[in-house]
């Protein structure tokens, strides 16, 4: 029988649903019953009713840009697209925030608080596609995380439909509120298994006027590991400290676009500070006489229009890549920057075949499998296995950005204290005591 829901557009037809089953992860999920995009808080009241009443469980998914397969079906599923909830952004310059609805981009949101001088700082690889709630579901992180934190830090209130068929707001529009625990971030980063996230309210801070972007180039590849610490000690925090090892440099020049075939060095970072003064000649003398001779070879942005083009080649490697490799699997774990030097070495005794490039300044490496497709499932599984459980050896976690979904539960149970987990589960059933809400991702 058709599927009938008011103020909402449903798709049922097969062919249209099957795009639905794939997020940008190497996971598949299940058909969905349909795709449901809902325009009003009567829809989502009755989405509830509906999903209780035929066993059906609700999967958020927004712009279908996550890599770990969290907003593809699991099992009997209604797919809530929420590129239809109405609301605009609006920004308080005066109380430094920012509130949009979960349709919303997060380009949009970001050009918002530029438009008025302000800054909101989370820019994940696909901050020009991915939409705003998706980003609070995931806990979205990027370039930009070292220095300002993910996504979490920035949020002040959630709006979320709970079990109930209501949508509750969890949170203030204020930096203080210290009534107790702060129930607004049980949502940011839960993939939707306790509530789903109609919109939000952000803090904002204002916006830099001055950036010094920089190539580093280095001759040998174990140099680049230890320069994060060398900033560190000399009391310089880069907004951003991207990083290629050599073989995806070499990926890079041999096939991909102009710009990166002149890239330099046997491995090569990119470095950006937002810091106020930053563009001066006595803020560079500072960075060079921190990174030592490993900035014998440096190279700074000489205007916007360079800045931007060295920037275009960081953002497009992981596209870039899955384009060459289509079967790789990429992941994104994250060590303490301590040990970075330690998980390189662990990575080559364990003799996983990776490429990786990523975020050296926050220790999220995104490490890329690229004969994943080639490999026979039960050693792929094996690989992946040893690759989380290094990284949560050397104090880090088998995820940095990207969060668990359903690519990586099994290892997510088989690596996490057992007591969290079962906290986890008990927070889903109190909230979510029917399991609607995205059943079989993360616990």
């Amino acid at each position: 029988m058709p599927f009938h829901l008011p103020d909402s557009t449903v798709i049922e037809d097969p062919d249209l649903l099957a795009s639905y089953r794939r997020d940008e992860s190497h996971v598949e999920g299940d058909l969905p019953r349909a795709v449901v995009r809902p325009r009003s808080p009567r829809a989502l009241k009755e989405l509830v009713a509906r999903a209780e009443k035929d066993g059906l469980c609700l999967v958020p998914r927004g712009a279908g840009t996550g890599k770990a397969g969290g907003c593809v079906a699991s099992g009997p599923s209604l797919i809530v697209d929420l590129c239809d909830w109405p609301g605009a952004i609006t920004v308080d310059r005066a109380g430094l925030c920012l509130s949009a609805p979960a349709s919303a981009s997060l380009k949009g949101v970001k050009e918002a608080a530029r438009g008025a001088g302000l800054f909101y700082p989370p820019d994940p690889n696909s901050w020009q596609l991915c939409g705003f709630g998706g980003s609070l579901a995931t806990n979205a992180g990027g370039p930009n995380a070292g220095k300002y934190g993910m996504t979490r830090h920035w949020v002040l209130s959630v709006d979320a439909l709970m079990a109930d068929g209501e949508i509750h707001t969890f949170g203030i529009a204020s930096v203080k509120a210290n009534a107790g625990p702060a129930l607004a971030q049980l949502f940011i980063g839960s993939e939707g298994i306790f509530g789903l996230i109609t919109g939000a309210t952000v803090r904002l801070i204002p916006a830099p006027t001055e950036y010094l972007t920089l190539l580093l180039p280095v001759p040998r590849w174990e140099d680049l590991l230890g320069l994060p610490a060398c900033l560190a000690k000399a009391g310089l925090q880069p907004s951003a400290f991207e990083f290629f090892d050599p073989a995806v440099l070499a990926e890079l020049r041999a096939h991909g676009p102009e710009e990166a075939r002149r890239l330099p060095g046997e491995a090569l970072a990119l470095l950006e500070f937002d810091d106020a003064g930053c563009a001066g000649d006595a803020f560079l003398d500072r960075v060079v006489d921190a990174l030592g001779p490993s900035a014998s070879h440096l190279q700074a942005a000489t205007d916007e229009g360079q800045r931007e083009r060295l920037w275009a080649i960081r953002r497009i490697t992981s596209s870039f890549l899955k384009e060459r490799h289509p079967k790789k699997v990429s992941e994104d774990i994250t060590v303490p920057r301590a040990r970075i030097a330690d998980f390189f070495t662990g990575l080559d005794r364990l003799k996983i075949p990776a490429v990786t490039y990523g975020h050296l300044g926050d220790g999220n490496l995104h490490v890329n499998l690229l004969a994943a497709g080639d490999t026979a499932p039960e050693a792929l599984d094996h690989q992946l296995m040893d690759l989380f459980r290094l990284a949560v050896d050397l104090g880090g976690a088998l995820s940095g950005e990207h969060g668990i979904g359903l690519a990586k539960r099994d290892a997510f149970l088989a690596l996490s204290d057992p007591f969290q987990v079962e906290a986890l589960r008990k927070l889903k059933r109190a909230l979510d005591p029917s399991g609607i809400f995205n059943p079989g991702k993360v616990i």
